[in-house]
């Protein structure tokens, strides 16, 4: 009975997953076709796109941490049968994703101007300014689409987002194929024609989610009665109280990553390239358990919302299996066809070797990964969001970059030290979630005591 109830919540969040995971993996796809068509070019406009795309991806995770709540209050607005908070959350949601978008547009344009303190190859630096002044602006409509998607997925459609993704990446690919290479008549505009077709693809799919939610009979009953009344800086206030930590615990993250890279980078442009080869590789399988995660963080809500607290550990636990088991299966085929899947993306001899050699060591950490990633996500769903951002702080900038820059630069160990550091940081991360949501529901339930000390936030935020 017990096992046949585990498989039973699993197959639930699964099912649920399966879109998310796919859109997921559609938002990847963009980065991954614009890094194997731009590598065509040359290592140089690869390095670069590199070189951006991590400055960008600091952004951007500011951007959609502070998007999560949406998905997190609707929810638990929707477990509770309350409508009218599941929309002033997304009334209140897009204005904080409006003006988020605008601010971090600007910050990559001034930025764009001073690249060349970052210790990067001076070739690698021209390439990328333009492309990340272009790219920079693509981020507000992003930041539109992440609170629509966030809205639909709380709402349980998570199918729409996922349909207009994918229609966002054979969009950018087109446009691609069109100005990087010079087709139709275009000119060859290389990693800044990249650019252009992300911010084309972008801003089509936002515009286009946007009008398909707004205008849907489906999601009118969840929709403000009014868009245009003052805004209600409690609830803002609430919303940041969540999405604040959210932020700062995926930053703790995602600079890890993107210092891990700007290492490379001191190495030489040919490791900064395999860097951004396997990485691709690591984050597309990455995406898989995110829509886990994201699955899991609103089947926690809906749970909470309702007040079935009973059903949170047999939702949490099984969602962890399933990212054990498909990690485990990204983690053998890296391990089985690495030189395979580097030869899709580039033919230099020596960044293969490099970047098979770095799929290797992204084997072992996958399953870490997708542990610690799902555990957040069931979390976030409890309200709990401080103490796993603490967390994070140390997992990524006590424990995996100091270590990084010992084994890179002290003990010689290059390219492979950083990325074994990396995983001994995700390998912390994964142990805390998981010991921290056990915790939090099976410990405290049993002692029949309040389930997080998120439950405060997240009752004022449905009373709001």
């Amino acid at each position: 009975m017990r096992l046949a109830r585990f498989l039973n919540e699993g197959r639930t969040t699964f099912l649920l997953a399966i879109p998310m995971m796919a859109g997921q993996a559609g938002q990847m796809l963009i980065g991954i076709t614009d890094t194997t068509m731009v590598a065509r070019v040359g290592v140089y406009p690869l390095a670069a796109a590199a070189f951006a795309q991590n400055l960008i991806g600091f952004c951007f995770v500011t951007g959609l941490g502070l998007q999560i709540p949406i998905s997190i209050l609707a929810s638990q607005a929707r477990g509770a049968g309350d409508p009218r908070t599941a929309g002033e959350t997304l009334r209140h949601g897009l204005a904080i994703g409006i003006c988020t978008g605008l601010g971090i547009a600007l910050s990559l344009t001034t930025l764009s101007f001073f690249l060349s303190h970052f210790g990067q190859d001076p070739e690698v630096v021209r390439e990328a300014a333009p492309f990340l002044r272009i790219v920079a602006w693509s981020l507000l409509p992003t930041m539109i689409e992440v609170v629509m998607k966030q809205f639909c997925d709380a709402m349980g459609r998570p199918s729409l987002p996922m349909t207009i993704v994918f229609g966002e990446v054979l969009l950018n690919i087109f446009l691609n194929w069109v100005l990087i290479f010079g087709n139709l008549g275009a000119p060859a505009l290389g990693l800044t024609g990249a650019g252009i077709a992300t911010l084309i693809a972008r801003t089509t799919a936002a515009t286009t989610l946007a009008t398909i939610v707004l205008g849907s009979g489906f999601f009118r009953e969840y929709l403000p009665a009014r868009w245009l009344i003052p805004i209600d800086w409690q609830r803002i206030g609430r919303m940041l109280t969540l999405g604040v930590p959210i932020s700062l615990s995926l930053l703790m993250e995602v600079a890890a990553f993107g210092t891990a890279a700007l290492m490379m980078g001191w190495i030489s442009a040919q490791t900064l390239a395999a860097h951004q080869i396997a990485i691709s590789c690591a984050a597309f399988t990455f995406m898989f358990p995110l829509g886990i995660s994201m699955a899991t963080r609103i089947r926690v809500g809906h749970a909470r919302g309702a007040g079935e607290r009973e059903r949170l550990p047999w939702i949490g636990f099984s969602s962890l299996a399933l990212a054990a088991v498909m990690m485990g299966t990204f983690a053998t085929v890296f391990l089985l066809f690495g030189n395979e899947l580097v030869g899709l993306f580039v033919k230099d001899p020596d960044v293969v070797a490099l970047a098979a050699s770095l799929l290797f060591v992204a084997a072992v950490f996958q399953i870490f990964d997708g542990l610690q990633v799902v555990g957040g996500g069931a979390l976030n769903g409890l309200g709990d969001v401080r103490i796993p951002t603490a967390a994070a702080f140390v997992a990524y900038w006590i424990i995996a970059l100091p270590s990084a820059y010992v084994l890179a630069f002290k003990m010689g160990a290059g390219g492979e030290g950083i990325w074994w550091s990396l995983a001994a940081g995700l390998a912390a991360a994964s142990v805390f979630a998981i010991t921290r949501f056990w915790w939090l529901t099976v410990r405290e339930q049993c002692k029949g005591n309040a389930l997080d000390q998120g439950r405060a936030i997240s009752q004022s935020s449905l009373g709001g």
